[in-house]
């Protein structure tokens, strides 16, 4: 189940935290230095509407341990609902965040996820951008699906290394479906904070270009990579974004409707 210590709201049928950068990377430090197994998941529209299509994937979503608003079509759901956001909390900048505390503290990270190239230009900019860093596990797991004894030596790998967080970069739903699976008790269990970043290995390690701050700000960042990369988003934007706006839209008229 989402965490609530901050407050949650709900957009339609997701537990949303509604938490700050600072909120946030707080409880994902507090829960490492406690070496704590958990689930952090950032919502955006895509992983809103991949929940609402898949009640078996939003039960996923629900039981984990904290969901940030990624995007702010999220963070305008959750100010309708009276939660006082000044912001959202981006995937890519809450990693930036949590490794400059993980450099402050000490507290040893690994990646897991991305293009082997991708996962070394990635390893090798944050390591210069905190020279502090703990980098104690690295791996990009192959595109198959992996065997049984496979997975348990990456897990036994990770539990070997001593990371405390993990950024797990696959991609929405499989890394929160990757994340979820590793969350529980037994051979299986990854003994850190898992965050689910998405495209934010690309993103610092330079090999994809990210929105300007004015697009991020007013929801327009799907429309940035939209057109940096149309050939593998467009199913994804043409479908999803209608629907969520037009699902929002009719869950606000009905609550205005009960409340009259």
């Amino acid at each position: 189940m989402s965490s609530t210590l901050h407050g949650a709201g709900n957009v339609l049928g997701v537990t949303v935290d509604a938490v700050s950068y600072a909120s946030a990377t707080a409880t994902i430090l507090s829960w490492a230095k406690e070496h704590a197994c958990r689930s952090v998941f950032l919502a955006n529209v895509h992983m809103v509407m991949e929940a609402h299509d898949d009640p078996v994937f939003c039960a996923l979503i629900n039981r984990s341990d904290l969901v940030t608003p990624d995007g702010m079509p999220l963070v305008w759901v959750l100010r309708r609902q009276g939660y006082n956001l000044k912001d959202r909390v981006y995937g890519p900048t809450l990693m930036l965040r949590v490794l400059e505390m993980a450099a402050h503290e000490g507290i040893p990270v690994g990646f897991y996820g991305g293009h082997p190239t991708v996962l070394i230009k990635l390893v090798e900019r944050m390591r210069e951008h905190f020279p502090s860093l703990r980098t104690v596990f690295n791996l990009s797991p192959p595109f198959r699906a992996m065997t049984e004894a496979e997975d348990r030596d990456v897990v036994r790998a990770i539990n070997d290394a001593g990371a405390r967080i993990l950024f797990v970069g696959l991609g929405c739903p499989k890394q929160e479906r990757w994340i979820d699976a590793h969350s529980g008790e037994g051979e299986k269990n990854v003994r850190a904070v898992m965050l689910g970043v998405g495209a934010a290995f690309d993103f610092h390690a330079g090999t994809l270009r990210q929105a300007p701050p004015w697009m991020q700000s007013h929801g327009l960042e799907w429309l940035f990579r939209l057109v940096m990369e149309p050939r593998r988003l467009w199913k994804r934007y043409l479908k999803h974004n209608p629907r969520f706006s037009a699902l929002v839209f009719m869950t606000l008229i009905f609550k205005r409707n009960d409340r009259g």
